[in-house]
């Protein structure tokens, strides 16, 4: 997985460190998660959730790293997590859902962008077919910024509130 581990640099010019999270990422990520907005949590989980709980972290932290992987940012080795990813992919490998949490006095710097980008690279080498990302729609920036990266949005199941947005992956020969 080190291969996933990089500095990325933004269109704003900030840079950052990215990887896959590690077993000792839980009190890093539960910081995080307590520094993220109510707003921002209602927007990753789509729902009422107030606190990220144990047994939510322990799904982002204990993964695979096949066919689920999370990411944590920083701007450099042991200083606090900036912003989390995921990629969960469906049991064929063809599908993936994304998801991307970003500190508030981090945002508007590119790095959802940077995040998603690197998201997607890292799906089209384990060959997705597909992301998807399902989005409550009053969170504009995200549907905006999925929809400059390619994403196409169409309702989502009968659920007024949620819109699915979706990428075609095509692997280049």
């Amino acid at each position: 997985m080190s291969e996933w581990e990089t500095d990325l640099t933004t269109h704003t010019g900030f840079r950052f460190h990215v990887r896959p999270v590690r077993s000792e990422d839980g009190p890093a990520l539960e910081d995080f998660f307590n520094r993220v907005t109510p707003e921002d949590l209602r927007f990753r989980f789509l729902g009422t959730v107030k606190t990220v709980d144990q047994q939510r972290l322990a799904g982002m932290i204990n993964v695979d790293h096949q066919q689920t992987e999370s990411f944590v940012a920083y701007e450099q080795e042991g200083s606090p997590v900036i912003a989390a990813a995921m990629l969960a992919c469906d049991a064929s490998m063809k599908t993936a859902e994304v998801a991307v949490s970003i500190r508030p006095e981090f945002k508007n710097r590119g790095i959802s962008w940077e995040l998603l980008r690197h998201l997607t690279r890292f799906a089209e080498a384990k060959g997705i077919a597909k992301l998807q990302s399902l989005e409550d729609r009053s969170n504009v920036s995200a549907i905006s910024l999925e929809k400059e990266m390619g994403f196409t949005s169409k309702s989502y199941g009968g659920e007024p509130s949620v819109v699915l947005l979706e990428k075609n992956l095509e692997r280049s020969s």
